[in-house]
């Protein structure tokens, strides 16, 4: 019974996961694959399931998604909704529009000005010839008609005419197929019809595939090949329907297969349900299967699409798978950790032998899984082929492996490598934990013969560099130089090579004649001669320009080669064919995806032009014939000029740009598009304007420019991908405008402002200077008068002092006046006492009266009287005015008094005793009314 597409998806949602699951492990267990991305849900945010998948012309990937249209462009995945809210099951790319089908609805996109997508719809023009609950499944372009089917309906677009054409169906349409310009359809009812000049015809001969899903048609052969979901693969020629392969039919009999692509080599993939991805020869034959075990993310595949490049995108029911199926690199997963850790490998006798650190394992061409070697268990350090028999250094000893059995011949522990002795082909050299030691093949049998004595340090990497010479580097001690004897056996000297520094992860090796020494200072080499250690500038570049990961050297005798490990990848070195230099080509396979062990690294020619990696968890095969530049471009995908805010501004990515003063934070996103899993795209950009040198190089593909100040700016951004520069340099002018105030009616604005302000300033500073020099003549005015003013003031002051000392000259001679009155009345009072004495002489009482006469003279009161005045000027005539009572004699005890004199002094000036002076002043002070302690010379002082 037909199950349409919609039943499938429940088939899909419902199936058995291990249909025919263990068959495929049991089959293809051991494989070695290309390399498998996967992207989560999580990567491209959207829904899980994935219907379709096409490219456009710039090499984006399109993805029809249960929540819309995926875009990516090998840096960053954007999704745009579907235009109604709906699952979109369909997806292709015509020219320069993206067309996608969903449930009642289907069209096309386009991208704008500034690299989104935009959508437009087609159906909207038939929507009264859309049956009810139409899902289109399905697109295909052929010519100038685009094709869109449905489960009950074909719909032909015209491209040149904008018209519709519908081919109806009455029973349903299980699938529409599109070989060699040929449309091709299965009806539920009448079977597979094809399109001839737009109307269906019926093909008689493969009637019996009526009850069959057919999930794909292709010609191969010059036959018309059909894929059933169930029944196998048919031919189709004009001797009829057959089955294509027995064999083939008999496999896929457990496998219920969804979809299914002819890829660009003529072999067949298979998407099945619940089983994965199986590839099939053109010859019919099962090539490979990738399914979650050994690869896939999930087993249901419900798309495939081959781009450009070869590489295999897949639709999985949960997340997208791309497979790089012509990728030089093949890799084998040890997921259930079997092997371990690859040191060594080794093809002899056609079986590839693996030492890891759990043991020697093998494989036989024939053979799928690879088998323990018995007796090896534990850590192997190196696998050599001397003598046509097989070396083993492990950690316990050395071993021979023999039909897949090891035998121990030295118990010395830790074997590092076998070296080869000239002139001694019975003897091999190995490195141990604990120096250097000497086989012997003896009777035929290889066995210990002795320890090297003198030298005890671990010898992993030692190079011969004459018969009794040999170099010995220990990372953590540095390189020794050792003379043995010729019979090796017993050290003789030992020096350190001191221009060659310890490092970790360093390593020693020969390599056409050469002794070379790897570090992390770069790598140094050493002829044949006596001469010391010289760096190689050429081989040292490499670790400046892609990293220093591992100074592990790996020289290939058998291909002359030397292999070169850095962070960005591997470099295996030729002689050069017409000079000296040597001839470097590169792998890209980075550090980041090699997964190896730094320092451990091995690479062995298992066949022509094909090397094998070692690695963690298994080992990579490199296939150096299949490495060739490919041309990509570097392209800007969208600008954002607000990355600030929360939503984003994008800009036209072509014409000329002119932006606000405001709009001027901008984000660029750019990217290669190149989905090769083992290459990574590294960036370098500049933006002219700012800053002028290129950027380092690095993965990130975006870069935010935050306040850019106004004037033109060209951004620029170059690429490269596995070390190769691309063809193209991205460029983007754009031009940031002057804010408001510098803008041209401003400047002019701002210039007639100048003007008024520089007119304002004059007339300003005019009158300013004006004041200015008012207030400098009012300020020497003032200065003048107070210059003036000083002088009235010194020449008061002179004649104050000038009055001062005519007071004090009156002063002196006031008294000196009184002095002399004093002196001279108590000179005549003392002769008047004497002539007293002596009062009987009559002559002498006319003497005495004489005297008395000139006691109370008034012309000395009035000589005194003038000095007194002339020193206390109106003194007297105060005292008169507050006391009009008293008498010219009250006044001139005033006068004495004033002058400070004692009763005993002022007595002879009176002619009057001193107790009548104090009588004169009792008098004096009742006169003045003065209270009984108011002292009366004190009061005469103040007035």
């Amino acid at each position: 019974m037909f199950k349409t597409k919609r039943e499938r998806c429940v088939i899909i949602n419902r199936a058995l996961l291990f249909i025919g699951f263990l068959v495929s492990i049991q089959n293809f267990y051991a494989q070695d694959l290309p390399p498998i991305q996967y992207f989560s849900p999580k990567q491209y945010q959207a829904e899980n399931q994935n219907w379709e998948i096409s490219q456009g012309n710039d090499r984006h990937i399109f993805v029809a998604n249960s929540k819309g249209l995926l875009e990516f462009n090998g840096a960053e995945w954007m999704l745009y909704p579907s235009p109604n809210q709906t699952i979109i099951r369909s997806v292709k790319v015509v020219k320069d529009k993206i067309y996608t089908g969903s449930y009642m609805e289907f069209g096309y996109w386009s991208k704008t000005k500034v690299g989104a997508l935009i959508y437009t719809s087609l159906s909207k023009k038939i929507k009264n010839k859309l049956f009810e609950d139409e899902q289109f499944w399905k697109i295909i372009n052929l010519d100038n008609w685009v094709l869109f089917q449905s489960l009950n309906s074909i719909y032909v677009y015209n491209l040149n005419t904008d018209s519709f054409k519908v081919i109806p169906s009455d029973a349903g349409i299980i699938e529409m197929f599109k070989v060699d310009n040929t449309i091709y359809y299965q009806d539920r009812a009448k079977g597979v019809l094809k399109l001839e000049n737009g109307t269906p015809k019926l093909i008689d001969s493969v009637s019996s595939l009526k009850e069959k899903i057919i999930v794909g048609m292709y010609l191969l052969n010059n036959k018309l090949l059909i894929v059933t979901q169930n029944e196998g693969v048919f031919s189709l020629d004009r001797s009829g329907l057959k089955v294509w392969s027995n064999n083939l039919n008999k496999t896929l009999s457990n496998y219920s297969i969804y979809s299914s692509l002819k890829l660009k080599d003529d072999s067949l993939m298979f998407g099945t349900i619940s089983n994965g991805l199986l590839q099939i020869s053109r010859d019919g034959e099962v090539k490979q299967v990738i399914n979650h075990t050994n690869g896939l993310a999930n087993n249901t595949v419900l798309s495939i699409f081959e781009d450009r490049d070869s590489n295999i995108w897949l639709g999985l029911d949960n997340g997208i798978n791309y497979i790089n199926k012509n990728a030089p690199f093949k890799i084998f997963n040890d997921d259930k950790g079997v092997l371990g850790t690859v040191y060594a490998s080794i093809i002899f006798n056609n079986t590839l032998y693996l030492g890891t650190n759990q043991g020697v394992f093998y494989k036989n061409d024939n053979e799928t899984e690879f088998k323990p070697v018995k007796n090896t268990k534990g850590q192997v350090w190196s696998l050599k082929i001397i003598d046509n028999q097989l070396f083993c250094g492990h950690n316990s000893g050395t071993f021979l492996i023999s039909n897949n059995e090891a035998t121990k011949i030295a118990s010395v522990n830790g074997t590092w490598d076998f070296k080869t002795i000239k002139k001694h082909p019975n003897l091999v050299l190995q490195g141990n934990y604990n120096g250097l030691n000497v086989l012997e093949k003896k009777e035929g049998s290889w066995q210990f013969r002795n320890k090297i004595e003198g030298f005890d340090n671990s010898s992993r990497f030692f190079v011969f560099s004459n018969a009794n010479q040999i170099y010995v580097n220990h990372e953590y001690k540095g390189v020794f130089k050792i003379k043995i004897d010729a019979d090796l056996r017993k050290v003789i000297d030992v020096s350190k090579v001191e221009r060659l520094k310890k490092g970790i992860f360093s390593s020693l090796t020969e390599y056409d004649n050469t002794l070379y020494y790897a570090t992390q200072e770069g790598i140094f080499k050493k002829g044949n001669t006596d001469a010391s250690f010289v760096k190689d500038t050429v081989l040292s570049n490499l670790y400046e320009e892609q990293g220093y990961s591992s100074g592990k050297l790996i020289a290939d005798q058998k291909t002359n080669t030397l292999w070169i490990i850095t962070q960005k990848g591997l470099n295996y070195i030729s002689p050069g064919k017409l000079s000296d230099t040597p001839e470097i080509s590169f792998v890209p396979l980075s550090n980041s995806l090699r997964e190896g062990l730094s320092g451990y690294e091995s690479i062995f020619n298992i066949k022509p032009n094909v090397y094998l990696f070692g690695t963690s968890k298994g080992y990579i095969t490199l296939d150096v014939s299949k490495i060739e530049s490919k041309k990509y471009q570097v392209g800007i995908n969208a600008i954002d000029k607000s990355p600030l805010s929360s939503s984003k501004t994008l800009v036209e990515l072509t014409g000329a740009s002119h932006f606000s003063n405001k709009e001027n934070n901008f984000e660029f996103a750019y990217s290669v598009p190149e989905y090769d899993k083992y290459l990574e795209a590294e960036y370098s950009h500049k933006l002219e304007g700012l800053y002028d040198n290129w950027s380092t190089w690095s993965t990130e593909a975006s870069i935010l420019y935050k306040n850019l100040s106004y004037g033109d700016y060209v951004f620029k951004v170059k690429a490269r991908v596995g070390g190769d520069d691309v063809e193209n340099v991205a460029i983007y002018s754009f031009t940031i405008g002057k804010p408001w105030y510098l803008t041209n009616l401003m400047v002019v604005f701002y210039c007639f402002s100048g003007i008024v302000i520089g007119v304002l300033i004059h007339y300003f500073y005019k009158i300013y200077y004006r004041k200015q020099k008012e207030k400098l003549v009012l300020k020497s005015n003032r200065e003048l008068e107070l210059k003036d003013f000083e002088i009235r003031q010194q020449l008061m002051a002179l004649n104050n002092e000038k009055l001062r000392q005519e007071i004090e000259s009156k002063n002196r001679e006031l008294a000196i006046s009184t002095m002399s009155l004093i002196k001279k009345n108590e000179f005549l009072n003392t002769i008047k006492t004497e002539l007293n004495q002596k009062t009987k002489d009559s002559n002498l009482k006319s003497v005495i009266k004489i005297i008395d006469k000139n006691i109370n003279n008034k012309d000395d009161w009035n000589l005194f009287e003038e000095a007194f005045n002339n020193a206390d000027k109106d003194f007297l005539k105060k005292v008169k005015s507050k006391h009009p009572v008293l008498t010219p004699n009250d006044l001139r005890l005033c006068a004495y008094l004033r002058l400070n004199l004692a009763s005993k002094e002022i007595a002879p000036l009176l002619n009057i005793s001193p107790r009548s002076v104090e009588v004169k002043r009792y008098r004096l002070r009742k006169k003045m009314e003065l209270e009984h302690d108011v002292n009366l010379t004190d009061y005469i002082l103040g007035i």
